[in-house]
């Protein structure tokens, strides 16, 4: 087989079929555990949240029990927030700055808004440290009907019938989309993928249609206290897309099948993270993520009361 121009998988100008998938699932392999370091902390979090199996994903490889810590309480007069984390898996900060809200602050908030957050929406790329699911389907652009992905079939099962003020989804922004992710989706799809400049620093992603930008700012002036928010590059963008104020651009959330899209919540935000910048470490990466879901339901709570 020839190989594709950018990526050691498939062969130049024609899409993955099963036999691709299947080589490119041979060379993934377990890098950390799901049960070490998500489901050991939810005992200790009983005592705070409706903790919830939603689902069970089942793989060749394992099986993967899914988990949502919701408020004990659960207030119809209370508007509801959504934290999500852990779409790619690879994008470790989302995971773990989403259980670190859990442990360190949703407390604060319990008698303002009704709270649910989903950790680890794709457990088996946070073992794997991988942006797809183990069909090579990526579940963040994978929420729509009829899903392709059991891991955004599951997440769009639990919060259905549902309405959700606010929704955050935490995520990661790595010199990896360069070098691994983006070649392999050109590959995958026989379609190019140029790199793009991967941004030093936090940036938000609104939705196009709903962008508020005040929401937008206040997660930026929030995240800014505790690392630095990306600049622009010599165009104006980040990630191929419009500068709209410091640190933000906007996406369809969901005519691209996003999970920020999951809902129609007013507010929605889609956090980036960078942690290969010399610049943070891991802790750092986290800390802004649990800045990032403060600022914005202290923007909310301040505006919308």
């Amino acid at each position: 087989m020839e190989n594709n121009d950018t990526y050691a998988i498939g062969q130049a100008g024609v899409k993955w079929g099963s036999a691709e998938k299947a080589q490119w699932l041979a060379l993934q392999n377990v890098k950390r555990s799901y049960a070490d370091d998500v489901l050991s902390q939810l005992d200790a979090l009983r005592n705070q949240f409706d903790i919830k199996k939603y689902a069970n994903l089942e793989y060749a490889s394992a099986s993967f029990p899914l988990f949502s810590l919701s408020s004990l309480t659960w207030d119809k007069s209370k508007p509801n927030v959504l934290i999500t984390g852990g779409v790619h898996g690879y994008e470790t900060s989302g995971v773990h700055g989403a259980l670190r809200f859990a442990v360190s602050a949703a407390h604060e908030y319990y008698d303002k808004f009704n709270i649910m957050i989903v950790p680890c929406v794709s457990p088996w790329a946070y073992e794997t440290i991988n942006r797809w699911n183990p069909n090579a389907v990526d579940p963040n652009r994978s929420f729509c009907i009829n899903s392709p992905a059991p891991e955004s079939a599951a997440l769009m099962n639990l919060v259905s019938g549902l309405e959700f003020l606010i929704h955050i989804d935490l995520h990661e922004t790595t010199d990896t989309d360069n070098s691994e992710f983006r070649p392999a989706l050109g590959a995958r799809d026989a379609v190019e993928h140029k790199e793009w400049a991967i941004p030093d620093g936090f940036y938000a992603v609104g939705d196009t249609l709903k962008p508020c930008p005040e929401f937008q700012k206040a997660i930026i002036e929030s995240v800014e206290k505790v690392t630095h928010i990306a600049p622009a590059d010599e165009s104006g963008r980040l990630i191929g897309e419009t500068l709209q104020q410091k640190g933000v651009i906007n996406y369809a959330t969901k005519s691209l099948g996003l999970c920020a899209g999951l809902t129609n919540a007013k507010f929605v935000s889609t956090t980036e993270v960078y942690p290969d910048s010399p610049k943070v470490d891991a802790e750092n990466c986290i800390q802004a993520q649990v800045a990032a879901i403060i600022g914005a339901l202290n923007f909310v709570d301040k505006n919308e009361s």
